[in-house]
């Protein structure tokens, strides 16, 4: 969501190509603790003073998770849209469904912005807050700041598709592992004046949220590629021999043979991946 080394930007084709991989990840267990949290939330909280659910999408790309969720939630829906990115603003505002799961209507605006400014005065009039494959992009400090304001406003709060570090490849390959343990290294580097918490970000999230005194459940959501989806396939490859080789730049003379091993795998249709990813649920105290 930060315009910087923390947050890069993400072209709107990029998230296209995954969002197919993204719906079919995405934990719909998480969903009936999270729609019984809000049928009985009091009416001022559930509300925010208007008539249905306020809930701000963080670093909102292309409105995917909305687009997912909207219609998996029952009743009005106002949607607040955040990003950084004027140009995924723009092909959100465009996409959100019109009508909830029981048929009644959402809304949605976009607001321009980053996490900086989040708190719990933010939110206050907040029903939900969301947020897909965004925690591994952010510091530690990042993310006691977004615990903090959601649960002083005593706001719920789903985080999806977080990287947890494990990666299994069919059939594999003996520089399988060290390509993963570079790119898990890659996705922990120093960035942007903090370090970014990569695959550990579930884990302190949910021992941030837990310390505030909120109900954590998580639940596993992999990407499962090859086959149908042999494009997404070989363009998270190439992305993610990329990063191992930035990160340890010793590892290039081999990795240009084991990217051209499995882009040949994919190709043929014989290459089968699961990228692990973890959702979470925050469900903090009621206010008094």
């Amino acid at each position: 969501m930060r315009r910087s080394a923390n947050n890069p930007r993400f072209c709107p084709q990029w998230l296209q190509l995954r969002e197919r991989a993204d719906d079919a990840a995405r934990a719909p267990e998480l969903l009936r603790p999270l729609r019984d949290h809000l049928a009985a939330a009091p009416a001022p909280e559930r509300f925010g003073g208007t008539d249905g659910l306020v809930i701000r999408d963080l670093g909102c790309g292309t409105a995917a998770m909305g687009r997912w969720l909207a219609v998996r939630l029952p009743g009005p829906q106002h949607w607040v849209l955040q990003d950084h990115d004027p140009v995924l603003l723009a092909h959100a505002a465009l996409r959100m469904p019109s009508t909830a799961a029981d048929g009644r209507p959402v809304t949605a605006v976009t607001a321009y912005g980053d996490i900086a400014g989040l708190t719990a005065a933010t939110l206050a009039d907040t029903s939900l807050v969301t947020a897909s494959a965004l925690l591994d992009l952010l510091t530690r400090d990042e993310l006691e700041a977004v615990a903090a304001a959601c649960t002083g406003a005593g706001c719920p709060a789903l985080l999806v598709l977080s990287v947890n570090g494990r990666v299994e490849l069919a059939p594999p390959d003996p520089l399988d592992a060290a390509v993963c343990a570079a790119f898990n290294a890659h996705q922990r580097r120093a960035a942007g004046g903090g370090r970014l918490l990569g695959p550990d970000a579930v884990a302190a999230a949910a021992e941030a949220f837990a310390r505030r005194g909120a109900r954590v459940i998580t639940w596993p959501s992999p990407w499962r590629l090859g086959g149908p989806e042999s494009a997404l396939t070989e363009r998270w490859l190439r992305g993610w021999v990329a990063a191992a080789r930035e990160q340890r730049p010793e590892l290039a003379a081999e990795a240009d043979g084991y990217l051209r091993r499995r882009l040949e795998s994919c190709a043929a249709g014989e290459l089968a991946v699961a990228v692990h990813h973890t959702d979470l649920l925050a469900l903090p105290m009621r206010l008094a």
